[in-house]
């Protein structure tokens, strides 16, 4: 059985990560409007892989004799700067979840639940691999520094990503 203070701080990771989705489809929504819609491609699928995140911490909650509870979340920035503004924010974005996940993680560990301190490692790798997309996306951007030939080249290949969904523990 889960801890309240456990699962209060799980559900709090349930909101952050909607809102992470929601977000990325904003996003998604900015490029559409401005003709990339390879960039809009891969926040659509960032938009999914949260949605999986987020039910992957509500599935957890549950699997624990919990209760998973939805909360509201403010709305999402919808205008940015440019391209890179707006993947420069998905980055700050993401360090900003993996902080919370850490924080869970150190959670987990002050109350010595070793099941949810597992299912955490999931999310800390994850991270990682999130963080290091978007800022390879970054440098991409800033190689090309504004040039249409670059930006077409670059959205090109934005369009290729496609949604695996993540494997159920079994």
């Amino acid at each position: 059985m889960i801890s309240q203070k456990m699962q209060d701080a799980l559900n709090g990771q349930v909101k952050a990560e909607f809102y992470s989705a929601y977000l990325y489809l904003s996003m998604a929504s900015y490029f559409e409007s401005i003709d990339l819609p390879g960039a809009a491609n891969w926040m659509r699928v960032q938009f999914q892989e949260e949605q999986a995140h987020a039910l992957k911490f509500v599935d957890y909650i549950i699997e624990r004799d919990g209760r998973a509870v939805l909360e509201a979340f403010d709305n999402p920035q919808s205008e940015w700067d440019s391209v890179l503004d707006a993947f420069q924010g998905a980055y700050a974005h993401e360090q900003k979840v993996t902080a919370l996940i850490n924080g869970l993680v150190d959670m987990a560990r002050a109350e010595s639940d070793h099941a949810a301190e597992i299912f955490l490692q999931w999310f800390v790798n994850e991270q990682v691999e999130e963080e290091a997309s978007v800022k390879a996306i970054i440098q991409q951007l800033k190689m090309i520094e504004g040039s249409g030939n670059g930006m077409f080249l670059v959205d090109r290949e934005l369009t290729a990503r496609i949604f695996t969904p993540p494997a159920v523990a079994t």
